[in-house]
């Protein structure tokens, strides 16, 4: 097998494999540009976007500064809530803990002088879960599932470069299709450069 051969071949099981990756943060993406007309759209529904599913008393200490992961663990812990999550402090008083599941999004407000701890459940909407598909990923969390998605999303990430690589790879060795290519090339890049704000 020549390398052209092997270059081909790459393009086109890497262009199948890489498909569903392309299709979400492609269509993930149009909520996050039209994100104003979603929220209208839903708005006009009447419904709230938050219900309260449980309100308390809890005490627990929270530092004056530093990294507050250890107290939204520990508040998730007591509660028996699972999943991705951040914690916030929202000036000196409410530390918020957001907690992502697939298809789920809950919302911990503490108030700490209060003693007094809210649980609120987010209404599934389209639009927030394709914007969470999209930037589902990283280390920052815990578990093996979700560290082995954030390996899976440097691999995907690999293999869309080397995809691009192989295009134009491809392309080159066509001499028939270069002027063709150096207009789509052209087009591709000058979009970028000015819709990116390079000029």
């Amino acid at each position: 097998m020549t390398f052209l051969h092997f270059n081909r071949r790459a393009h086109l099981y890497l262009g199948l494999g890489l498909l569903p990756w392309f299709l979400v943060y492609g269509v993930s993406s149009i909520p996050f540009a039209h994100s104003q007309y979603f929220e209208e759209l839903d708005k006009a529904k009447g419904l709230p976007l938050w219900k309260l599913r449980e309100e308390r008393k809890y005490r627990i200490a929270v530092p004056a500064e530093g990294d507050l992961r250890p107290v939204g663990a520990r508040i998730m812990k007591d509660l028996g809530l699972e999943g991705s999550f951040g914690t916030y402090r929202q000036g000196e008083r409410q530390v918020n803990v957001y907690i992502h599941t697939f298809l789920k999004s809950t919302q911990v407000k503490y108030f700490v002088e209060e003693g007094r701890v809210t649980v609120e459940e987010r209404r599934f909407r389209w639009d927030h879960f394709l914007t969470g598909m999209h930037a589902r990923g990283g280390f920052e969390q815990d578990g093996w599932l979700t560290k082995a998605g954030g390996v899976a999303v440097d691999m995907v990430v690999v293999g869309m470069v080397w995809w691009v690589v192989s295009g134009l790879i491809m392309w080159w060795k066509l001499p028939g299709k270069r002027r063709w290519g150096w207009v789509a090339l052209g087009v591709g890049v000058g979009s970028w450069v000015v819709f990116m704000g390079w000029l």
